[in-house]
Parts: structure tokens; sequence; C-alpha cells
């Protein structure tokens, strides 16, 4: 069963990683698959071997970080599909972690624009086509967002995060009586791009089940949460993270 038929999902930062894999995912259970990526061979490929599949898919490129340009997003957006019904602020950046006073101004500023400013204005511009559908916003945090937990020195996407989690509460606080759900996921350590050329053994030492996520286990969250089955759900963080943030 394509849980999501006729459902059009908005996912941002779908060319790898996370985004792809939920990208694909929601493809599969019968979305109606926007891809927006700043990297438009990737996008395209993507965007082809979904329709090889059989299912419906159309890449966008975008940099969130630009206003018009996210603008532009949901109009192109709603332009082929007609409305909006999930979108996944998924696109993020984590420079390398260092001692604050070693840090640029323009890779703290850097990181704030694309990991909160692209969100606030993905969100603004899809908000009163999600309304119209009673639709679900999930945002992707970090467990480097959570109060309860710092580890290492990445200031900048710390406090973003911490940012996209505080931003999802107001969301869902203030649109539930509108028919909007809002969620975040909190992943921790993802075998994707963001890790380069670290060693994963010692990464997955750290966590307690043993072994670093996988992008499609997020994916599965993510699609959890945009369903029928979590619609009494707003407002949750929900860590992904193998215990690792315990």
């Amino acid at each position: 069963m394509k849980s999501f038929e006729n459902k059009v999902a908005l996912i941002t930062g779908a060319t790898s990683g996370i985004g792809e894999a939920t990208a694909r995912l929601f493809a599969n259970l019968g979305a109606n698959v926007v891809l927006c990526g700043r990297n438009t061979q990737k996008g395209r490929v993507i965007e082809s071997d979904i329709l090889k599949n059989g299912n419906e898919a159309c890449f966008i490129q975008c940099d969130i970080s630009k206003e018009e340009q996210a603008k532009n997003l949901i109009v192109k957006t709603v332009e082929k599909y007609g409305k909006i019904d999930i979108l996944f602020n998924n696109a993020g950046v984590m420079l390398p972690s260092m001692e604050i006073e070693r840090m640029s101004s323009e890779d703290w500023l850097k990181t704030f624009d694309i990991n909160i400013n692209g969100m606030f204005f993905v969100t603004k511009y899809a908000k009163p086509y999600l309304l119209k559908e009673k639709g679900t916003i999930i945002n992707n945090a970090s467990i480097a967002g959570l109060q309860y937990y710092a580890a290492g020195r990445s200031y900048a996407y710390s406090a973003s995060k911490a940012a996209v989690v505080q931003f999802s509460h107001q969301m869902a606080k203030n649109y539930a009586q509108e028919g909007i759900r809002v969620n975040c996921i909190a992943p921790g350590i993802v075998d994707t791009l963001i890790l380069g050329d670290r060693d994963r053994s010692e990464y997955a030492k750290r966590v307690p089940l043993g072994r670093l996520a996988e992008p499609e286990d997020v994916a599965k969250v993510v699609a959890f949460l945009a369903s029928d089955d979590a619609s009494y759900l707003t407002g949750v963080v929900l860590p992904i993270d193998g215990g690792v943030s315990l």
C-alpha cells in the first residue's frame, strides 16, 4: 500500500544523505516528491532514478539561504503539483569544529544562513499551502542542538540546531489549531558525506547500539512523522541517535 499516494512532499537538501534517502522512500510510498538542492547534476540523477521506478519526482535547483530562491521554490512546486502536503526542512551544513577564537565570522554566518534562515524562508512561503491541506512539517535538527547534550566544539552548528528545535516548538504550538503538525528530528551520528573521511569505526564506539545510523534509518522516522499514524504528534523532538545522547 502506498501510504503517501496523492501527497506532495517537498524535501530540501534532497541531493545526498538523509534528504536523498527520504526522497527515495517517499517516492516509493506514492508521494509526488519535490527534490530541492544546489547540486543540479545529482538532483537530476535522483529525479531520473525515481521516474524510472514508476514514481513521481521533480528536481528544483535552489539555494534556500537566498530568500527569493526559496520563494521561487514554493511557486514552482505549486505550479507543478498544485499543493504541498509535507515539508521536510532537511538542508543543513556542518562546518569543521574548532576553538571559538579560530572560527571565522563567515563560517558562523554561513551556518545560520543555511541551517536556520533557509528553513525560515521555505517555511514562511510554504505555510499557506500547508494550511490548505492541513499538512505536516518535519524539521531536521541534531542531538547537538539538544539542551541536555553538548559535545565537541561545534559552536555554530549546535547553536543553529538549537534554534531549529525552538522554531519547531513555536510552530507546533501556534499552528496546531489551524491543522498543521510540526515535529523535529534530532539525528546523531549518521554515515553521510558530512563525516568526510573520518574513521567510522571510531564514531561507532560512541554509540550504545554499536553502529552509525544509515540515512535510511532516519528516513523511516521522517516517513512515520509525516504519516497518518503520527496524527496525534506535534511538537515532538525525537532523537535518532542509537543512544548517544543518553
